[in-house]
C-alpha cells in the first residue's frame, strides 16, 4: 500500500471524493498522481469515496427527514417572508445497469429558478422574451417513487420553495411523476413537456399516414399548431374518433388519444409562455443525462450500494455545492 493510502488529510480525501463524481476511479486516481504530484491507486479512491459517500447519504437522509417533517406547502409559517421569484420543478428517469438485478430506474429532480429573457424563437426567427430555467440542482434516487419524492420536496425546501411568488412542475407523461406533484407540489401550475408532447403527436401521423410519409407530414404542422394553443382535448376526441374507423390502428390511436386527454390540462403552452414560464423540461433531461455519463460507461456494472454511494457526490457537483455537502459530511459526528 502507498504512502498516501495510508495518510489522508482532509483535503486529500475532499479531493479525491470529488475527482470520484466526475470521473472514473482510475481516471481520478490518475489525475492525482499526474497532476496533484500524490500517487493513488484507484482502490484507494474508491474507499474514500464509499466512506464519504456514505456520509453524505446519511447528512442526505438527515436533511430529508427534517423537511419533510415540517408544515405543508399550503401552510403559513411564521416568519417566513414571499419572494417575487418563481421556482420550478421536473422529474424524469434514466437507466443504470445494477449488478444482480440488471437496468434499474435511476429518478431524478431538478429544482430551478424561471427567468425570462430576451431569446431567439427559432420557428418564427423573432425575438421574443421567454422563460429559461436557471440555477439548477438535482437530486437522484436509485429506487421507489416514496423517497424520491421526500428527497425532492427537501431540495425545494432547502430552495425556499414555501417563498416562491409562484412555480411550476414539469415532466413527462409518466403517472408516477404527477402523483408525486399531486403529493408535494399540489399548488404548483402543471406541464407536459412540449417535446414530449409533439413527440407523441408525431407519433400519431406516423399511424395514421404512415411513417415519414407527405401526408403525415402535412396531417402534422396544424395539428402542431392546435396543441401549442391548447386543443390537446380537441386532439384526443379526433385521433378517438380516427381509431374507430382504422380498426388495424386503433390501439395505437387509442394509446396516443388517451395520452392528450390524461394530459390535456397540462398542455396550455401557449398560455404558459405568455405568462413566462418554460414548457420543456429540458433541464431535468440534461441532469439524466449527466448522471449516466457517470454512471453508464462503456463495461459499467455497478453494487447497488456503490450507486447510492456515489449519487449524493455527483448530485452535490451537477448542483455546484460540493464544498458544502462535503463540510456537512465531514464535521457530522
Amino acid at each position: 500500500m502507498r504512502l498516501w493510502d495510508k495518510h489522508w488529510s482532509e483535503q486529500l480525501a475532499k479531493e479525491a471524493v470529488w475527482l470520484s463524481g466526475l470521473v472514473t476511479f482510475d481516471q481520478a486516481a490518475e489525475i492525482m498522481t499526474r497532476v496533484g504530484q500524490i500517487p493513488i491507486a484507484p482502490s484507494s479512491v474508491w474507499q474514500r469515496s464509499a466512506k464519504w459517500g456514505g456520509q453524505l447519504q446519511a447528512v442526505e437522509s438527515q436533511q430529508r427527514a427534517v423537511a419533510n417533517a415540517l408544515p405543508a406547502r399550503s401552510e403559513v409559517v411564521p416568519g417566513e417572508v414571499s419572494s417575487e421569484q418563481i421556482l420550478g420543478v421536473a422529474m424524469d428517469g434514466a437507466m443504470v445497469h445494477v449488478r444482480q438485478e440488471g437496468w434499474k430506474e435511476l429518478k431524478t429532480g431538478c429544482i430551478f429558478e424561471v427567468e425570462v429573457r430576451p431569446t431567439l424563437d427559432q420557428a418564427s426567427g423573432e425575438t421574443l422574451d421567454l422563460a429559461h430555467a436557471t440555477n439548477n440542482s438535482y437530486v437522484a434516487h436509485l429506487g421507489g417513487t416514496r423517497i424520491f419524492g421526500q428527497q425532492v420536496w427537501s431540495e425545494a425546501k432547502r430552495r425556499a420553495w414555501t417563498q416562491a411568488h409562484d412555480s411550476i412542475a414539469l415532466g413527462d407523461g409518466a403517472p408516477w411523476i404527477w402523483n408525486l406533484v399531486s403529493e408535494h407540489f399540489s399548488d404548483s401550475r402543471q406541464a407536459v413537456d412540449w417535446y414530449h408532447a409533439k413527440s407523441h403527436l408525431s407519433n400519431a401521423a406516423n399511424v395514421l399516414h404512415g411513417e415519414g410519409s407527405a401526408e403525415a407530414k402535412r396531417w402534422l404542422q396544424p395539428h402542431v399548431t392546435l396543441l401549442f394553443q391548447g386543443h390537446a382535448e380537441r386532439l384526443a376526441d379526433e385521433l378517438a374518433d380516427a381509431a374507430a374507423s382504422a380498426p388495424s390502428a386503433a390501439e395505437a390511436l387509442r394509446r396516443e388519444a388517451g395520452y392528450f386527454r390524461d394530459n390535456y390540462r397540462r398542455m396550455q403552452y401557449m398560455e404558459l409562455r405568455e405568462d413566462g414560464y418554460p414548457i420543456g423540461s429540458g433541464m431535468v433531461e440534461t441532469g439524466c443525462k449527466q448522471f449516466r455519463a457517470r454512471f453508464t460507461g462503456s463495461g459499467m456494472r455497478w453494487s447497488r450500494a456503490g450507486v447510492e454511494r456515489l449519487l449524493p457526490v455527483r448530485a452535490s457537483i451537477l448542483s455546484h455545492r460540493f464544498d458544502d455537502a462535503w463540510q456537512a459530511a465531514y464535521s457530522r459526528p
